[in-house]
């Protein structure tokens, strides 16, 4: 029984010690065991900050870079890549659906022809090599770098559940644009064209993989 309240008092007194204080006022910084990052290194807009040997916080732009939505009266262009290439229209190109529902194939408006398909999945594979592979694998087989450090959930595009007739081309690019799970929505860094790239090397990759090695 002395054991029993010992155990009762050291409760009550850490629930107190929890939630009894929260929202009063002290003179000092209390003693957080988890800071939930209330305190973080940056910069905030408007105020000085003695990391910079002017003491201003505010800094201005990078040389040659500006935010999108803020162009020269005229321009149309980020990097010399058309605006619109980032997206904001409407359309399979830019979407991936055909109204509710994803669409598959590539799109028209890439003109694609015998001359020029070979380019565009050359493109793409290059494109997969910087913003891909370091998670996907250069194969394609989700044994990229970062999962030797533990990330999980890293897609292998060689199971069935990622092929074309489970997972259509449309929702290949909506995951790319948008993200899904821990992986970053790419919408910001790849123009719509790379994007198709990426999708049609990946395509390659599949059907490589399915296909047998002929002999010499």
């Amino acid at each position: 029984m002395r054991y029993f309240f010992l155990t009762y008092a050291l409760i009550a007194l850490l629930v107190v010690g929890i939630f009894g204080l929260r929202g009063q006022h002290f003179s000092k910084p209390p003693v957080r065991i988890f800071p939930d990052m209330d305190e973080q290194d940056k910069l905030r807009a408007q105020k000085p900050d003695a990391f910079f040997a002017d003491g201003h916080g505010g800094r201005l732009p990078v040389t040659q870079t500006q935010p999108r939505g803020f162009n020269e009266e005229g321009a149309r262009e980020i990097g010399g890549i058309p605006e619109y290439e980032f997206g904001g229209q409407t359309g399979y190109y830019y979407t991936g659906h055909v109204g509710d529902y994803f669409g598959t194939g590539m799109p028209e408006e890439l003109e694609l022809t015998e001359e020029n398909a070979a380019a565009l999945i050359h493109r793409g594979k290059e494109r997969f090599g910087i913003y891909c592979a370091v998670c996907h694998g250069k194969s394609g087989d989700g044994q990229g770098m970062t999962s030797q450090y533990g990330v999980p959930g890293i897609a292998n595009f060689h199971l069935d559940n990622f092929k074309a007739d489970k997972y259509p081309d449309g929702r290949l690019f909506e995951t790319i644009t948008n993200g899904k799970g821990m992986m970053a929505a790419y919408g910001y860094n790849i123009p719509v064209r790379d994007r198709w790239a990426i999708i049609a090397y990946v395509r390659t990759l599949q059907t490589a993989k399915e296909t047998p090695a002929k002999a010499n």
